[in-house]
């Protein structure tokens, strides 16, 4: 691995890595940090984006990291653990590990959102679905 160092990302300058149709409303991502792509460590950072859709369901997935998300534009929901929380632009959210978690986008509007794990590459988080 490099050495850890200072980094500057342009998030616009970055292309987004995979779009997919998920329940929840079509979805696509792009990592900024991760020690596998930049000379950081201990941080794993990306924005996702889901479309405006099926507003009534969720992807439910968990790992054992606990994640936070911000969310940047949009209005969606974010089911925890078998709770339902509304989102909007500036809501913060933190999510234990082992929680099984989903979002969909409520809105009109593309739902965006900065994602943060506390671990040196994204390789590490091992998403598994929730029954």
């Amino acid at each position: 691995m490099p050495p850890t160092k200072p980094i500057i990302i342009h998030e616009p300058a970055q292309p987004f890595e995979q779009t997919i149709d998920l329940p929840g409303g079509r979805t696509r991502w792009k990592t900024l940090l991760s020690a596998d792509r930049t000379p950081t460590n201990a941080m794993t950072v990306g924005i996702t984006e889901i479309e405006p859709g099926q507003a009534s369901e969720f992807f439910l997935h968990q790992h054992a990291q606990p994640e936070v998300y911000t969310v940047l534009a949009g209005h969606g929901v974010v089911q925890i653990s078998g709770e339902e929380y509304a989102l909007q632009p500036g809501s913060l959210v933190f999510i234990p590990g082992d929680a099984p978690h989903g979002l969909c986008n409520t809105g009109d509007d593309v739902l965006r959102l900065l994602y943060v794990f506390a671990v040196d590459s994204l390789d590490e988080v091992v998403y598994r679905l929730s029954e």
